[in-house]
């Protein structure tokens, strides 16, 4: 997802590092339930398509966008927890073989990195829109 976002935006990505840093998100974090890695990606997107701010007034302003995009996935979604969105415990081996004999890569896991990805896009490209760019 991340890597999609970076090529939507033409951000340039060294080699294969953006998918190298964006590898433990998986399982809400490395397999333990926490925020949707799909959340995490799109965060990171945001972050590296606006970058950092000189003022606290344009800080605020990038993290109301990271903010926004929590709110967003959430209401579609219903939660950004890979544990409640899934519905198993991923850091069980019992659970990830529940996972994977499942239909949750198809029916949760799959659906959310398209949400993740089409909000933040909307999101950078309304964000481009007010400041003008």
């Amino acid at each position: 997802m991340l890597l999609a976002v970076c090529q939507e935006f033409e951000i340039e990505t060294e080699n294969d590092l953006i998918p190298r840093i964006a590898s433990g998100f998986a399982g809400g974090i490395g397999n333990t339930g926490a925020v949707c890695g799909a959340v995490v990606g799109a965060v990171m997107a945001i972050s590296l398509k606006l970058g950092r701010a000189d003022t606290m007034e344009g800080s605020l302003r990038r993290l109301a966008v990271s903010g926004e995009l929590r709110r967003r996935f959430e209401t579609e979604m219903g939660t950004i927890s890979c544990r409640e969105l899934t519905g198993v415990d991923l850091s069980t081996k019992k659970g990830i073989e529940q996972y994977m004999s499942s239909d949750k890569p198809m029916t949760v896991c799959f659906p959310a990195v398209g949400a993740a990805y089409r909000l933040v896009v909307d999101l950078l490209k309304e964000t481009s829109r007010a400041e003008g760019a």
